[in-house]
């Protein structure tokens, strides 16, 4: 393990949905400082994309903030490593271009191809073939999403519907790849990056490989995916040109890194089944283990990671801490003759004052937190948020604390599941990710779940601080058995026992609701032959 003294940082770029931030942290997982730059999604119905080179540009603007400045600092950074939103197709040309948006993890328009690929001739299991469906299990421990929004969708929709930008694909990379390409100008993909492509061997953990048959049942050529290396592998020196932009020195290398889930699960907890949950704007719980496991039924699976012979269980839920920013900025601060400016102040620390003195249970106030469908515990693209019980006894107060409640009722419903693929009681989970700054999140969440949740020092930051990590790992000056001990925490929050009947009886309601609705959210989400397109897009930089 370094010494606390060691000087040595890492540049840890950790590129979200929102925006890009970039922190300098020491080998032992201190952030020494950090900046963010956002970056604009656009929704549009099926459609969610960024641009590639928003990222690369809010990548240099924060990076350059945190290295203009001094010097000393700069001839400290020995290495890069970037962690990034995962499940994002990026195409690139032969010179290393993106040739068009980058497909985001919530752009749907796959879902069509998949399941023609998915489907068998006679007999289909939730609309996969079971002899597909087998093989995809045996090798791989997933499926491709029938919603379309992994690698695989994307893929597929672009090799079926815009055969034109297909042609002029020379590669298929995610984000996590693309960065790494303008860094060094080298054309790889991580293993836990092209996972979610559901076209490599990952039985034998320290040997994944891309499976003939697997890339004929995706029906896409074998020469528009990258080379696989590990997260640990280190892809050779910045360019001239970026090093001199940054003010870097050239000797400086870049580190493969890792998917943000994979990240966060190295700055959260390696131990063998230590859960962790992130709250970001979407959610996961996550846990290493040493085989790769699959639920199918409860879609959950064991997958490929950035620790060594470890495989990383996941439950994932679409929209978390998107709920709050789309209360923020499409309800509270919505730009429309209501508002009176564009400032928006503090509100995440309001939110958290406002709903403190909110009664658990929101005085009987039911919120379903499925802005843009769900995946944990079922895959269902057309379910909805909505608000239930709502009454002329509730205020904007009770609205709050029902946000709050509900993602932590949907992180309760992921958990039954998680924990029968752990085989144990997840114990204590530690939080990170943007919502775990909140203690009263972290308190609701003991409280609703029943667990023990354990807050970091700095949560927010645990991608980078995970991306560090996984860049000393690299580097030989850390272990990964050796990062459970060095991790800082602030406080850690127990259930209260008191509030279990209350909690449980709104559990059965939420998963009633979820029932009861699905019917309903099925045939207005569906959409229907002839129907127009979603008249405007959704602009987002939050």
């Amino acid at each position: 393990m370094p010494p606390l003294s060691d000087a040595r940082l890492i540049l840890a770029v950790d590129l979200g949905t929102s925006g890009c931030k970039c922190a300098l942290v020491s080998l032992d997982g201190v952030v020494v400082a950090w900046a963010f730059r956002p970056v604009a999604l656009r929704v549009q119905g099926a459609l969610a994309e960024q641009q590639p080179e928003d990222w690369w540009a809010a990548l240099l603007g924060a990076a350059g903030e945190l290295l203009a400045a001094d010097a000393a600092r700069r001839a400290r950074v020995v290495a890069v490593c970037c962690s990034t939103q995962t499940e994002v197709t990026v195409c690139v040309d032969k010179a290393g271009q993106a040739i068009s948006p980058a497909m985001s993890w919530l752009d749907s328009r796959g879902a069509a191809a998949i399941a023609r690929r998915a489907r068998g001739k006679l007999l289909n299991i939730e609309g996969y073939g079971p002899l597909k469906l087998w093989r995809w299990l045996r090798l791989t421990g997933g499926a491709p999403s029938a919603t379309g929004r992994d690698a695989a969708g994307h893929m597929a929709y672009i090799r079926d519907e815009e055969p034109q930008r297909y042609a002029r694909t020379h590669k298929f990379l995610n984000a996590l790849d693309y960065l790494n390409l303008r860094l060094t100008g080298r054309c790889c993909a991580t293993q836990d990056a092209m996972l979610t492509a559901w076209v490599t061997d990952n039985r034998d953990v320290e040997n994944l490989r891309y499976d003939a048959g697997l890339i004929r049942m995706l029906r896409i050529d074998a020469d528009k995916l990258p080379p696989l290396v590990k997260s640990t592998a280190i892809l050779g020196p910045l360019l001239p040109e970026v090093a001199a932009a940054l003010g870097l020195p050239a000797s400086t290398v870049v580190v493969a890194g890792a998917m943000d889930n994979s990240a966060v699960a190295v700055g959260a907890a390696v131990g063998d089944h230590q859960a962790h949950l992130y709250l970001g704007t979407s959610s996961w719980l996550g846990a290493h283990v040493p085989k790769m496991k699959t639920d199918v039924r409860h879609k959950l699976a064991a997958v490929p990671c950035a620790v060594t012979g470890r495989y990383l269980a996941m439950a994932l839920q679409s929209t978390a801490g998107a709920n709050l920013s789309f209360l923020r900025d499409r309800i509270l601060y919505h730009p429309d003759e209501l508002a009176s400016d564009e400032e928006h102040p503090a509100v995440y620390e309001l939110l958290n004052k406002i709903a403190a003195r909110v009664p658990p249970g929101a005085r009987g106030l039911i919120y379903t937190p499925w802005l843009m469908g769900e995946r944990t515990p079922v895959d269902d693209p057309h379910l909805r948020a909505g608000l239930l019980n709502l009454s002329l006894a509730h205020s904007r107060e009770d609205i709050f604390r029902a946000f709050l409640e509900g993602v932590a009722l949907n992180t309760r419903w992921m958990l039954e599941p998680f924990a029968r693929l752990l085989g144990r009681d997840v114990g204590t989970i530690t939080a990170v990710g943007g919502g775990a700054q909140s203690d009263v999140w972290c308190q609701i969440m003991a409280d609703v779940t029943g667990q023990p949740i354990r807050q970091l020092a700095s949560p927010i930051q645990a991608n980078a601080i995970g991306a560090a990590f996984i860049a000393a790992v690299a580097l030989g000056e850390l272990r990964f058995d050796e990062l459970d001990g060095m991790r800082r925490v602030r406080a850690t929050y127990a259930p209260n026992l008191a509030l279990q009947r209350l909690h449980q009886d709104q559990f059965e309601t939420f998963k009633e609701v979820r029932t009861r609705l699905a019917p309903l959210y099925r045939r207005l989400n569906t959409p229907q032959p002839g129907a127009l397109p979603v008249p405007a897009a959704l602009e987002s930089a939050a």
